[in-house]
């Protein structure tokens, strides 16, 4: 943790329920923009703009293969945003200061 612009786009990525389905399609292996796009009822740009999302965090990546591309879970991002959250869900052991405005 440290870059808290960069650690955001991964909380962005995953705080819309459309790209939360699509990680969920991903998780069954890499697929094509095109599969992702029906059953999601999304238009190709609907699909660009979550897929950008996702893949600026770094949780998924892609692959141009001619006109289409492929999308699929990356493990090292995958990881890191796992790691992420373990670290800023786990609380401080170290003895906080004294409050400067009371006495606690």
């Amino acid at each position: 943790m440290g870059n808290h612009q960069e650690d955001a786009k991964v909380f962005k990525a995953l705080c819309d329920p459309k790209r939360l389905a699509i990680l969920e399609q991903l998780r069954s292996g890499e697929k094509c923009a095109c599969v992702l796009q029906e059953p999601m009822d999304l238009t190709q740009s609907g699909l660009s703009y979550h897929m950008k999302i996702l893949c600026d965090s770094g949780i998924v990546t892609s692959r141009q293969e001619g006109k289409w591309t492929h999308y699929r879970l990356s493990a090292s991002g995958s990881a890191r945003a796992m790691e992420l959250l373990r670290v800023i869900l786990t609380p401080n052991t170290e003895q906080d200061k004294p409050c400067p405005c009371c006495d606690n």
